[in-house]
């Protein structure tokens, strides 16, 4: 990395000498005259150091530290003064100057001025660079994953074991059942997490649009390709590619992924030579691909190399011990983002998304509380926030055949609130219910009410 110096300086003689010094240190340097100019380089050019005298035709570079540090926090400043002022270094220095020096010293002593405050701006990008990547594998690791329900743990089990190699994985499930959060756990816990996580849903583009995508172009290689376009697999060169729905590609498109994970060789289109890189592959479908080989739709050599190790995750219906865990991961995610101060569910409530079929798995649990979170007045969240296809389903599975367009269903749902709001009284309710006490008692019974269900 070549590290940008900017000299502000109206001695032009002392400007040019310095920069042409530091120029042969291997910098890349930047002069101006005037504090205006030099505002135009900052603005332009990501300046490591700038080296900045105090007396400038415009302005005092000791006050123009100040507004260095504050649009440029990154940027340290070194100043420059023909005859030492304390007063004026104290200031820059309370201004945000790393250092002082005099221009009349050592050249040598400005260069090595220079070196010392690159070494800690290279220090402390590297501490950044590491905490990112904490913070990288905190959010995308395996400890972020929630289940605790034993078919969960397994396929957990075999991510863990799996991501400490490169071998390709295949991620079968349902669609939202948290296959790229494991591709991404698993990516973020290898030797490559350093390196990029590049991911594409295969079905969300035709077959030309997906392989320019993939595989990238050359300029003029077709209309509108005016210049080269680097693709998804050159940029995950040394890092890991997640192909989404893979049981959507092309056969044509087949072979050339086979030919990457064979010998890691692609051709871009309209380009004539090999390119090469050396990535690690994780799939994922919700098809079923023995099938579609069977049937000709995927070919059986790309199936064999890419199911070198299968994690199957489960439908949440299949993982009722984790609903709850996921609903209050949700709730307390959703009431932080929402600004609201949500506590619980109601029993009600847990038990409508306990009997619910969750065709949609964990995304469509995710939708259903934040859009609950959404509609919630209060800090615990009631079936009346629940859509009615939820509300309905609990009814099916009872045998009572309430669509989500029955009136019945919105009768029992006003009644449940009346109950609700006279603390069961069910006197005062039957009155602002305008229905008989007798009449009230059949509907309780009819629509299977109770008290429990809000406590």
């Amino acid at each position: 990395m070549a590290y940008k110096i900017l000299i502000v300086d109206d001695d032009v003689q002392f400007c040019n000498v310095l920069g042409r010094v530091l120029s042969l240190e291997g910098y890349i340097v930047f002069r101006s005259y005037d504090i205006q100019s030099s505002s135009a380089v900052l603005k332009k050019e990501d300046i490591n150091v700038v080296l900045l005298d105090v007396s400038l035709p415009d302005g005092n570079g000791s006050l123009f530290t100040k507004e260095i540090k504050t649009r440029y926090p990154k940027t340290q400043t070194i100043i420059l003064t023909g005859q030492p002022d304390i007063g004026n270094c104290v200031v820059s220095i309370k201004n945000g100057a790393a250092d002082y020096i005099s221009k009349g010293g050592d050249i040598k002593q400005i260069i090595q001025l220079v070196k010392d405050q690159l070494f800690d701006f290279h220090k402390t990008e590297n501490a950044a660079l590491k905490n990112d990547e904490k913070r990288t594998e905190t959010i995308f690791g395996f400890n972020n994953i929630i289940g605790d329900s034993d078919i969960f743990h397994d396929a957990l089990d075999l991510a863990k074991k799996v991501s400490a190699t490169d071998a390709a994985v295949l991620l079968l499930g349902e669609t939202g059942t948290g296959k790229e959060l494991f591709a991404k756990a698993i990516h973020s816990s290898s030797a490559r997490h350093h390196n990029a996580f590049v991911t594409i849903n295969c079905s969300s583009f035709s077959k030309e649009l997906l392989e320019s995508e993939l595989f990238g172009y050359r300029a003029g290689a077709f209309t509108g390709a005016t210049k080269d376009k680097k693709g998804l697999v050159e940029e995950a060169d040394e890092g890991t590619l997640f192909l989404d729905e893979i049981g959507e590609i092309d056969p044509e498109l087949q072979a050339k992924m086979l030919r990457v994970l064979e010998s890691g060789e692609f051709i871009k289109i309209g380009d004539n030579k090999v390119s090469k890189v050396n990535i690690r592959l994780i799939s994922a479908t919700n098809r079923n691909l023995p099938v579609e080989v069977k049937n000709g739709n995927f070919r059986e050599d790309l199936f064999y190399r890419l199911n070198i190790f299968t994690i199957h995750l489960p439908p949440l219906r299949e993982r009722k011990k984790d609903i709850l865990l996921l609903t209050d991961y949700f709730v307390k995610l959703f009431s932080q983002k929402l600004g609201k101060h949500i506590t619980g569910i109601t029993r009600d409530f847990e038990k409508f998304i306990l009997n619910y079929y969750w065709k949609g798995n964990i995304r469509e649990l995710k939708n259903i509380i934040e859009r609950s979170v959404i509609l919630s007045e209060g800090s615990i969240l009631s079936e009346d926030t629940l859509p009615y296809e939820i509300l309905s389903y609990k009814y099916k599975a009872t045998g009572t055949n309430y669509s989500p367009y029955d009136l019945n269903l919105f009768e029992r749902l006003h009644i449940q609130k009346v109950l609700t709001s006279t603390r069961w009284n069910k006197s005062e309710a039957a009155k602002l219910l305008n229905i008989s006490l007798s009449t009230l008692y059949r509907k309780i019974e009819d629509y299977m009410l109770s008290p429990e269900e809000h406590n």
